[in-house]
């Protein structure tokens, strides 16, 4: 299992065993803080009451670091590790809750008889397990499952999923009894029974709403430059994404005010000049210090690394190619930690979404049975309407963001309409999203899109070259402190993420915000449409799919979905 997970963590690795507890705990580390010997893990106190194995960063670990010292704690390093195991030591399971960053942790209890398993709020960090037979696996991937022999069994619902969502949702993986981790949760495995219960560590605190605009502009600054600060903490090279974009752009700047040494920038720029953003980064890039590393990306280099792509992939995905290219070049400028401009969008109402959604309050009105005429449309955009006739959140999300209805995924994998239906709606309802705002909207992006496909990707192909890729807007307390703003101001229907621009309208330059959205992007239209296998219908099975990859060809279909149907026909 440690040595899949190698090129995740390719400085050091280590194995601990207690054979009266049947426990394993395996690691690889890439050593970003404290890079010294101290930070080999799998790592004990100094009574050795308490194992950890931990993935992630801690960033407020020299706060609760602080607060231990004055309590008489010894400490042996300088890691976020070892603050882990002593704020466990001091305060039990309710240290989980003064952590603040991405983590996913285990952390084996000698004298109670227990191992935790636990994930950051926000669930930035993968976390994986296997609990059967009175045994209980993890693993930050699903192919650690597969090569011990653990999980070989394929989930055979996998498949519709992935090709309604362009990804797997959590909790479920392709391997059978293989499940995520809830983020903010902590699976708790009593080594006596071989029995396990999860609970909830993370409960935001209440807070009142900010109701004023200034208000709210001079807390989004002050919070924002704060995460940014305090996830800058490395003792190995760190740089920034610079896409092009606000979200990037303005991270690339406020690192750049803050970091002691010169920052480096890794941005990718294409020859199609519909996807260039040189221009967008060149003037972002004017005005910041330090190593600036752009790097262009042609039709050939997709089609050299895509065999290899597709393995770093560890569960099939519609996303994910950029951020491996941006991370293969990131490692090749020597860094080891990046910030990256993901979760602004969610925050502050960057996507469509944050407007269509409140057509559903009056589609939701219309008796259900009907929609199921949508089936007969031949666009699209109106066959997803079919999502509609199922009373549950995820049609609602999926009329916004699916790429294939349930009678075109029956036919794709030769399987009833109805059973695709069950497999898609079997988990409870969720009744309490509210109304179909732009709230509603924030969080169908932050829990289903985002968690599931732009956390996961960006985790699975940064790791895959041992870079470590940091999220601030997913701060802990940027995130809360956002949520209190009103909606009213937080969201505009006019201009996207409006209200962040605005706080930091004397640093943007006009151009990064006052233009087309793009979003970070290649140009897989045209590349996939020349690949060699994607884009030959004769390797697809069935006429369905291979009429599909026609209407690709013909530039009648968007690529995600001929990207799905290609990895069905790998895995399926």
């Amino acid at each position: 299992m440690c040595d899949s997970l190698k090129h995740g963590g390719p400085d050091d690795g280590g194995v601990f065993s207690d054979e009266g507890a049947n426990l394993v705990f395996g690691h690889r580390r890439l050593s970003i803080i404290d890079l010294s010997k101290n930070g080999h893990q799998p790592m004990a106190d100094g009574k050795q009451r308490v194992w950890i194995t931990f993935n992630g960063e801690i960033y407020n670990y020299r706060e609760i670091k602080e607060e231990l010292l004055k309590a008489g704690v010894l400490f042996h390093s300088n890691t976020d590790t070892e603050v882990i195991i002593n704020a466990y030591l001091q305060w039990g399971i309710s240290s989980f809750s003064k952590l603040r960053g991405m983590f996913a942790f285990a952390l084996y209890d000698k004298e109670e008889g227990t191992t935790f398993l636990v994930r950051d709020a926000t669930g930035v960090k993968p976390l994986y397990y296997y609990a059967g037979d009175g045994t209980l696996c993890f693993a930050s991937e699903i192919k650690a499952f597969k090569i011990s022999g653990i999980a070989t069994g394929q989930d055979p619902a996998w498949a519709v999923r992935f090709l309604a969502f362009g990804h797997i949702p959590e909790p479920y993986t392709t391997l059978k009894g293989v499940l995520s981790l809830k983020k903010g949760h902590y699976l708790s495995w009593d080594h006596h029974s071989g029995s396990f219960s999860i609970a909830e560590f993370y409960h935001p605190p209440a807070v009142n709403y900010i109701t004023n605009a200034t208000d709210a502009k001079d807390y989004i600054r002050n919070s924002l430059k704060a995460a940014i600060n305090r996830q800058l903490i490395a003792d190995a090279p760190i740089g920034v994404f610079l896409s092009g974009g606000v979200d990037s752009s303005l991270v690339s700047l406020l690192a750049n005010q803050q970091k002691e040494q010169q920052l480096k920038t890794v941005s990718i720029f294409f020859n199609e000049k519909s996807y260039d953003e040189r221009a967008y980064q060149n003037i972002v890039l004017d005005q910041i210090s330090g190593e600036k590393y752009a790097h262009l990306v042609q039709q050939q280099d997709f089609e050299t690394f895509f065999p290899r792509i597709i393995s770093d992939m560890d569960m099939p995905t519609t996303d994910g190619i950029n951020s491996w290219f941006i991370s293969k070049y990131a490692h090749e400028d020597g860094l080891k930690a990046v910030l990256s401009g993901v979760g602004a969008d969610e925050l502050f109402g960057g996507y469509p979404s944050f407007n269509r959604i409140k057509y559903l309050q009056y589609l939701r009105k219309i008796p259900s049975v009907l929609f199921r005429a949508a089936n007969y449309f031949k666009t699209d955009r109106y066959r997803k309407i079919s999502f509609l006739s199922h009373e549950h959140y995820l049609a609602d999300y999926l009329l916004l963001r699916a790429l294939f209805v349930p009678a075109d995924i029956a036919r794709i994998l030769n399987m009833d309409t109805k059973e695709v239906g069950e497999i898609l709606f079997n988990e409870a309802d969720i009744n309490n999203l509210g109304p179909y705002n732009e709230e509603h909207a924030a969080w169908f992006e932050s829990n289903l899109y985002m968690q599931n496909q732009l956390l996961r990707d960006t985790d699975v192909m940064s790791m895959s070259h041992g870079l470590e890729v940091r999220v601030p807007y997913l701060d802990e307390d940027f995130q809360q402190m956002v949520k209190t703003i009103s909606p009213e101001i937080r969201f505009s229907k006019n201009q996207p993420k409006k209200i962040l621009i605005d706080s930091f309208k004397e640093i943007l330059p006009e151009m990064t915000w006052n233009r087309p959205k793009m979003g970070f992007t290649f140009p897989f239209q045209e590349w996939m449409s020349r690949h060699i296998e994607i884009s030959n219908e004769k390797l697809y099975k069935g006429k369905f799919a291979q009429n599909e990859v026609l209407k690709f060809k013909s530039g009648q279909m968007h690529w995600s979905k001929v990207f799905a149907l290609y990895q069905i026909q790998l895995h399926v």
